[in-house]
């Protein structure tokens, strides 16, 4: 016999999806965004779109500057340890330096967050290090998307990404068009991995050396979660002194691809970098990756920071200004090598 009965009503919530929960999320991380504010953003969190003015009397000839990034395989070491906090700054800070080094100032930042079932208390831990990082370095977070996709990631689990939009002035954009022989390569240290090589590290760190997160490993002093989860630091506020004072002629944030990769990426035609390995301290934990998997050198460089994180491009002539600016600003650095005459690549020395 056929069934009769009344079939019941499905809803969006027998298919994974509590809108309710997204809803109570949202109104968290609204009040978290609109601590981040300024005076340029126009309406409030909720439309199709935001809306932000751009400031004419602070930027005459604004050239607006953009970047998107996200967190990658990092996420994976925050889920096992339930850190959820730092991944915001993470994603902020990575993506703000990827326009500094261009001379622009950060603007505004909008995120995306997509989980399988959403637990609004691990959103708005993770929106709130969204927010400090975004006031930290002075942008508005007026904007993004929560989504939640169940069957798509595994429970507990989200995904992080994020895009940022900053504005220099025209004649202001540092290109690394000036970069020419002669020029001194500075470096600025790292925190640690940052957000980058996660998916080798944790390879070598839990599947050949069957670390767990919370064990400590003499080797590197510390254990290993919290060696990992160091938070990607901003640059910011350092690049905005040197390149005020125009003492820089180009600058390469030390991302994916470590050193090798990512110094080229500035350098004009005919111009190398010649670094000096052994001119800054490497951190311990990138020397143990090196040992726990017997990984080559050229893989480590083109994998890792090393533990540099930005590498500024001085003249010469003005590397003794450089150097008193930087110690005034109480930031370490390294003379890490020089710029010489070549192909658009690094030569380690």
């Amino acid at each position: 016999m056929p069934d009769t009965s009344t079939p019941k009503s499905i809803t969006y919530a027998d298919a994974g999806v509590d809108i309710a929960r997204g809803d109570r999320a949202k109104d968290r991380i609204k009040f978290l965004a609109q601590k981040t504010f300024n005076r340029n953003v126009v309406g409030g969190i909720g439309g199709f779109g935001a809306l932000f003015r751009l400031d004419l009397q602070r930027f005459k000839s604004p050239i607006l500057v953009s970047s998107a990034d996200g967190v990658g395989t990092k996420l994976k070491v925050a889920f096992e340890l339930g850190m959820h906090h730092t991944v915001g700054a993470d994603l902020v800070n990575h993506c703000v330096n990827d326009i500094a080094v261009q001379g622009a100032t950060p603007l505004f930042f909008l995120d995306y967050l997509a989980t399988g079932k959403l637990d609004p208390e691990v959103a708005e831990t993770v929106v709130s290090g969204l927010a400090d990082a975004c006031k930290a370095n002075g942008c508005a977070l007026i904007g993004g998307e929560t989504a939640q996709m169940p069957g798509f990631y595994a429970d507990g689990e989200y995904d992080l990404a994020g895009f940022i939009v900053g504005a220099a002035d025209r004649d202001k954009v540092v290109t690394g068009a000036e970069i020419k022989p002669g020029d001194v390569l500075v470096g600025l240290p790292s925190t640690g991995l940052h957000t980058n090589g996660y998916s080798l590290a944790r390879k070598l760190l839990f599947e050949v050396a069957g670390y767990k997160p919370t064990q400590y490993v003499s080797a590197i002093k510390d254990k290993i979660g919290n060696a990992l989860m160091h938070t990607h630091r901003s640059y910011l506020h350092v690049i905005q002194k040197l390149v005020a004072a125009g003492l820089t002629a180009g600058l390469a944030h030390i991302t994916g691809g470590g050193i090798t990769e990512n110094l080229p990426r500035i350098l004009p035609k005919g111009t190398a970098a010649q670094v000096e390995l052994g001119s800054w301290p490497v951190p311990l934990i990138f020397e143990h990756l090196r040992v726990v998997g017997d990984v080559a050198q050229d893989e480590m460089l083109r994998t890792f920071n090393m533990g540099i994180g930005l590498i500024a491009a001085i003249p010469a002539a003005k590397f003794t200004r450089a150097k008193t600016l930087l110690e005034r600003a109480e930031e370490k650095f390294y003379v890490v090598g020089r710029v010489v005459k070549g192909d658009r690549r690094v030569q380690y020395t």
